[in-house]
């Protein structure tokens, strides 16, 4: 019996050990999905439970520990480089009420002149709901794109960016929706692929929602082709003249870090648009500047009064745990000819060149061009354009090997995937072979502890007949 009950309970170890291992092995084989913060009404989590949430980038081999934040998707962003440097369920889709406006600027100003004509329609001027941000414009009036620009941006107006984007569509021979939609595919060709605009200003929408990610990705545009997003950020008060139907509008930038007297300026700042609705929470982009370096800062759905200390602890996070290397100057690859769109690389300060790992990507349209990207550890840290030598260029005279190689490298790293995943199921597949022969084994010892028991049984009965038969003869 003891023996019995040694094997059965040596058997529960090893089904849960192998209960363990396989679950080990589907959460080191499935990658962390992003979490969706588009929560019902009443479904939303607490203010600790937001501080809590996972800081991906703190698990990043090598990474400095960036600290805990009160939003639910947060980034910092390098903006030359591209580099994350700070990441947050950064591709967690969430709804970004008025940093829209950030998109909006960049489509009215790749399809706009500043001195176009903004006209407000019935429509423009009769879409903001009661107490949401507005300028008071009305139907029939006009502005310049630039006055219109200064009016969204700084004081949030929302009947000026719906104007903005009827009035760009329509310049361009198209309409509002046409502008809608040059929003939502700017996004996927700039490497937003998680975000889905139904409007210019961010009025609650169920269907209207980005990422930290892609509102990167978004402001890192603005700023580095468009100086009119830090000319009109920078500007602390504006004053659109009186026209024939009202008098002149006064006012000021919303964003507290432009304000000295604000306990959360900072000069650095140089760029930004903030954001608010019940649903949505604090929305915040800000971009900021020390030296040469330019970082872009996104927080999506900060709960409470904590975006600007957020925005603070993260931007003094990258400026203090990152430093720039000129790749131009340690490159010694012959494939190279020249950096053709930047090239410093963004790293953990310490980090040397001879870290980092460099990959070729040719272009599609030019054979002669192409992008390389370095990493470190697998993160990204830099990004740039290249021209190819004369010598590469005879080496790849057609796509074929580039597409071959970029094959070759992901089905390298599918194997290398589908190797770990088989041999963990090989262990449990052993598990449980050795539990099976652990329980085969208890069942034969079984079988025949029972036998013996019933030969037991068998002789003493045979022995008691004859005891009976020893006595009846004996009478």
């Amino acid at each position: 019996m003891y023996k019995l009950k040694y094997i059965r309970r040596l058997s529960g170890i090893l089904a849960a050990m192998f209960l363990a291992s396989t679950i080990a092995t589907v959460a080191f084989a499935a990658d962390a999905e992003p979490i969706d913060t588009r929560t019902q009404e009443g479904q939303e989590i607490s203010t600790e439970a937001a501080y809590e949430m996972t800081v991906d980038s703190n698990s990043w081999e090598g990474w400095p520990q960036g600290p805990q934040t009160y939003g639910e998707g947060d980034i910092v962003m390098d903006a030359e480089s591209g580099a994350i440097l700070y990441a947050k369920n950064i591709d967690g889709k969430a709804y970004p009420a008025s940093i829209t406006k950030v998109v909006t600027m960049l489509i009215a100003l790749e399809n706009g002149k500043l001195d176009d004509k903004v006209t407000f329609s019935a429509d423009s001027v009769g879409c903001v709901p009661y107490g949401y941000a507005h300028i008071g414009m009305k139907a029939g009036e006009e502005l310049s794109l630039e006055q219109a620009l200064y009016g969204m941006m700084l004081a949030s107006a929302n009947e000026v960016a719906y104007a903005i984007g009827e009035s760009v569509g329509k310049n361009a021979g198209k309409d509002y929706d046409w502008f809608i939609q040059q929003m939502n595919e700017r996004c996927k060709e700039l490497g937003g692929l998680n975000s889905n605009f139904v409007n210019t200003n961010g009025l609650d929408d169920d269907n209207h929602y980005t990422t930290a990610r892609d509102m990167a990705l978004i402001a890192r545009e603005l700023l580095l082709n468009h100086p009119e997003f830090e000319a009109i950020s920078q500007t602390l008060q504006y004053t659109i003249p009186a026209t024939s139907m009202s008098e002149a509008r006064i006012f000021q930038q919303n964003h507290k870090m432009f304000y000295q007297s604000h306990k959360n300026y900072d000069a650095r700042v140089i760029a930004g648009k903030t954001g608010y609705t019940d649903r949505c929470k604090n929305t915040l982009v800000t971009c900021a500047q020390d030296g040469d370096r330019k970082l872009i800062c996104i927080a999506l759905k900060t709960h409470g009064t904590n975006v600007y200390d957020d925005t603070e602890n993260l931007l003094n996070y990258g400026f203090d745990n990152f430093e720039q290397l000129d790749v131009a100057s340690l490159e010694t690859s012959e494939d190279i000819a020249s950096f053709t769109s930047g090239s410093k690389v963004t790293v953990p300060k310490g980090v040397t060149f001879s870290d980092l790992k460099m990959t070729l990507a040719e272009s599609k349209d030019n054979p002669e061009n192409g992008t390389v990207t370095y990493t470190y550890h697998g993160q990204n840290v830099g990004i740039f354009g290249v021209k190819y030598s004369q010598s590469y260029i005879d080496q790849h005279t057609t796509k074929t090997n580039v597409s071959k190689e970029s094959q070759s490298s992901n089905t390298g790293n599918m194997t290398s995937k589908l190797k770990t995943i088989v041999k963990y199921i090989v262990i449990g597949v052993c598990v449980v072979i050795a539990i099976l022969f652990i329980i085969a084994i208890a069942l034969i010892i079984r079988k025949k502890k029972i036998q013996r028991e019933r030969r037991r049984r068998r002789m003493q009965m045979a022995a008691r007949r004859r005891r009976e038969e020893n006595r009846r003869h004996r009478k």
